[in-house]
Order: C-alpha cells, then structure tokens, then sequence
C-alpha cells in the first residue's frame, strides 16, 4: 500500500513538473488604434486681423451651419471642428473617413455637386436672396481638392456675406473647410484659403 501511495505522489509531483514547464500561449496583443487624420490648427487658417480661437473636435456631423453641405456626408466616420475670430469671423472643417476609397470618391463628389448648386437652393428657399458663386479651380494635392466661393446679398436687409468652401480627398478621408464673414469677394483671402485647403489635406494622413 506504501509502495502504491508513494508512486502516485511520485507521478502527481511530475505532472505539475510538466504542468510547470509547458509554456502558456501568450496573449494576443491588441490591435493598433487605426491613424485618424488631423485637424487644421487655428494659425493655418488664413490671416485675420484678430487671431483665430479652435474649438475641440467634435464627433459626427455638425448639427447647425454648413448648409451648403447638410445631409451629405454620414455621420458614421466624420469628425468636425469649428473655428472663429473676434471680428464674426467663422470657419469650420469636417472629415469624414469612409468605408472604402470608392465611397469617398463618391462622397468627395456629391459634396462638390452639393457646392456647385447650393446657390440655386438658397434662393429658392428664400426668393429676396441675390449672389453669385464661382468654382476657382483645383489644387494638385494628394488626390486633389476643388475650391468654391458664394456671394450672397439680401437687398431689403442690406447685408452681405461671403462664403469660401473646398473639397478635398486623400484616400479614404475627405475633408470640406469652409469659411465665411460678412463682405464681398473682393474682401476675402482667396489665395490663404487656398494655402489653408492645401494644408488640410496634406495633412490627412
């Protein structure tokens, strides 16, 4: 009965031994955090007579503004942040990250589709508006970005706002930054919001 007792204990204290000695699998290690694509900061943006203040960037699409380009782009893989100066003057990026680059070619071009009519349905929604809007070309940046301005007036108000807006894609991100004050064309920074849109989107990724 010792001789059994003792050969148990003997092949129990051996199977721990292997137990001990089999190396366990490790963990597997997380995935990377996927690369997000950045922001314009406050002093890319173009020259004002007082500094520009950025505000955080949100998640989703902005709920107010932009109208040119609501309900275009999803809110699922979109990112904006808002900028403004003491002087009323405003702007504003979005990025959106779509699914695939297919869908982003799509959604780069419904928002430039977007810009180029939006005039006309302003003015439909409110027939006393006047302005007029012009494409200013494309810039030859990553997958190429596209600007616009809007002119608008309302005669019985007296005022005037001028609005500057591009598109702009590298890869999966397409990013829109718009800009807007009060004035005319002649007023506003054309070419430094061309640099600024330059900067967005080499920025991306």
């Amino acid at each position: 009965m010792r001789t059994f007792r003792t050969a148990l204990l003997t092949a129990a204290a051996a199977g721990l031994a292997v137990t001990a000695l089999t190396p366990t699998p490790a963990a597997a290690a997380p995935a990377p955090a996927p690369v997000l694509p950045k922001f314009l900061a406050a002093g890319e943006l173009p020259a004002s007579l007082t500094p520009w203040t950025a505000g955080p960037v949100r998640q989703g699409v902005p709920q107010e503004g932009s109208l040119c380009t609501a309900g275009i782009a999803p809110a699922a893989g979109a990112r904006y942040r808002d900028f403004r100066t003491e002087l009323d003057t405003q702007a504003r990026q979005t990025i959106t990250v779509a699914t695939t680059t297919a869908r982003a070619e799509k959604l780069a071009a419904d928002l430039r589709a977007a810009l180029e009519t939006c005039l006309d349905r302003l003015k439909e929604q409110d027939p006393g508006l006047e302005g007029e809007a012009f494409h200013h070309g494309g810039i030859d940046i990553e997958e190429g970005a596209h600007l616009y301005s809007i002119d608008t007036s309302h005669p019985e108000a007296g005022s005037t706002d001028i609005g500057l807006y591009s598109v702009g894609r590298d890869g999966r991100a397409v990013t829109v930054v718009e800009w807007g004050q009060m004035g005319e064309l002649d007023g506003a920074p054309l070419e430094g919001f061309r640099k600024t849109t330059r900067t967005a989107v080499a920025k991306l990724y």
